[in-house]
């Protein structure tokens, strides 16, 4: 065989390849409104940065007539290339070939890619569509899902990890990606379920849908599995990019600086009006944040989900950071199980991958009652606690208004290795709020008195000028400084670079015994 043909040889196999399961597949994928493996990396990396690796790897399996059925690259098409330039690795399940299913060999390519990235340092980005384990290879499907499972965990912290669910993913299957930092969803066409709803059906007999059991929806706002929802693949893929615009490549790495012409001097007067005159009255803490940071841009993340408090990523003064706020304008901003959790585990991500955390703190305590207490918020609220104290990252913390009782300690106060806390003029830090606190204190007074209405009011009164401001935490070096509002930028800026130098460090261990 010349030369040439052996060319024309290899030009054709790779065209083979890059045809997946056939048109006709390509052509059902397409009418369900999904792209395929390779058009969705296309869109993912910049554009001819894409190196596949592993193209004419076949399965090795003779049972149930697969002997008969080989396509190259299996189920799932694997490689490197860049996003703005830096690098990452990237897999994506093929629907059109067998559904997508896992077997031996697509394991082995994932499994290879997910090495390459951690002896490089360099994220790994996954994007599922597959019916499962690949029934007829048996349990060695099963084994090769596991020999995924160990490369996420050992993974973990070491180098990013994203999960794109960009059509089914079911049983255990929704392991890998439950293991990673991020997971993106489709709203009506991604989704997770560890059972489906026919066996949900059998076994309790609820009648429910693919899209309510584990749609989008269902896990960005109640289960909290998915951090990111979006409407259509592209805008799924566009907003990966701009996720690791934020993030560095590796836990060796300092994330990103983005010079991006925000005045890092700049003062923002509506900031001293923002808290209403009356306690009691919510405000948007997003609007803070946006009037705070580079340009106004925040990057939300878990947005639908335990919306009492906000968590994302922002820059100030060109350096990425981590936002956690509460959220007075829902249930007043307070902490329960999900907001602890939502919070706990975004601490820890950024402080795996060196991300400063900002905290904008309002917060009235832990939700009581029953339902909390019963479902683990001491161990939700310890989650929280245990996040913010490991942390070693710069940590910077603003309190705008409320900061009561245990929830003054677990948001990064400076007991805790707060490195820069300040306080607006508006900060109440104290044990409780001034009714709660009359309340108790004088409670047998209050029972005495002739007009316990007016009595309990000049005693609020009194104890809110006493104790709900900033000062006397101020005297005892409990926050660095009571700054204007309008103030909060810059000087946020200047302790970011201040701390740019930072090191501090836990005792040697082999690792926590976080309160899971």
């Amino acid at each position: 065989m010349s030369e040439k043909s052996r060319i024309k040889d290899l030009r054709e196999r790779k065209s083979k390849a890059h045809l997946g399961g056939g048109k006709e597949r390509i052509d059902a994928q397409h009418q369900r409104g999904k792209l395929t493996a390779r058009e969705r990396i296309d869109m993912l990396l910049d554009k001819g940065s894409f190196r596949e690796v592993d193209t004419f790897v076949v399965h090795r399996t003779h049972d149930f007539g697969l002997e008969k059925q080989k396509f190259p690259s299996d189920s799932v098409v694997t490689g490197w290339g860049t996003i703005d330039g830096r690098l990452v690795y990237v897999f994506s399940q093929d629907f059109t070939v067998f559904g997508g299913s896992l077997g031996e060999v697509h394991a082995e390519k994932v499994c290879k890619i997910m090495d390459m990235a951690m002896k490089n340092g360099a994220p790994v980005i996954g994007m599922n569509d597959s019916g499962g384990a690949r029934i007829q290879e048996g349990v060695v499907s099963l084994g090769a899902y596991a020999d995924i499972f160990l490369r996420n965990t050992l993974a973990s912290g070491v180098i990013p990890q994203i999960s794109a669910i960009l059509g089914p993913c079911a049983g255990g299957a929704v392991y890998s990606p439950a293991l990673t930092d991020f997971i993106f969803m489709v709203r009506n066409s991604s989704y997770m379920f560890v059972t489906g709803p026919d066996v949900v059906k059998t076994v309790t007999h609820e009648e429910v849908t693919q899209e309510q059991l584990g749609g989008a929806n269902a896990h960005s706002e109640k289960s909290g599995v998915c951090h990111v929802a979006s409407d259509s693949e592209a805008d799924t893929l566009y907003r990966i990019r701009k996720l690791m615009s934020f993030i560095p490549q590796n836990n060796m790495e300092d994330p990103p600086y983005k010079s991006n012409g925000d005045d890092p001097l700049r003062m923002e007067e509506a900031l001293d009006n923002i808290i209403p005159d009356d306690e009691r009255k919510p405000y948007d803490i997003k609007e803070v944040i946006q009037m705070v940071v580079d340009n106004g841009d925040f990057y939300e993340i878990h947005e639908s989900y335990a919306m009492n408090i906000v968590v994302g990523f922002a820059r100030l003064g060109g350096h990425s950071v981590g936002v956690v706020a509460n959220q007075p304008a829902v249930q007043a901003g307070v902490l329960d199980i999900d907001a602890s959790e939502k919070a706990a585990r975004f601490i820890r991500f950024c402080d795996s991958f060196n991300i400063p955390i900002v905290t904008f703190e309002d917060v009235p305590g832990f939700l009581p009652g029953t339902v909390q207490e019963h479902g683990g918020i001491i161990r939700s609220g310890a989650k929280l606690l245990y996040a913010y104290c490991e942390a070693t990252v710069p940590k910077l913390t603003v309190i705008t208004r409320k900061a009561y009782g245990g929830a003054y300690d677990v948001m990064s106060s400076k007991h805790i290795r707060g490195d820069f806390n300040v306080a607006w003029p508006t900060a109440e830090i104290a044990v409780m709020g001034p009714d709660g606190a009359v309340n108790i204190i004088f409670r047998k007074e209050l029972e005495k008195a002739e007009d316990p209405v007016a009595r309990k009011a000049e005693l609020v009164a009194e104890y809110r000028k006493k104790f709900a401001n900033p000062y006397i935490a101020a005297e005892r070096g409990y926050i660095d400084d009571v700054i204007e509002p309008k103030e909060t930028r810059p000087r946020l800026i200047n302790a970011l670079e201040m701390l740019q130098n930072k090191r501090d460090a836990n005792p040697a261990k082999k690792h926590g015994n976080i309160p899971l």
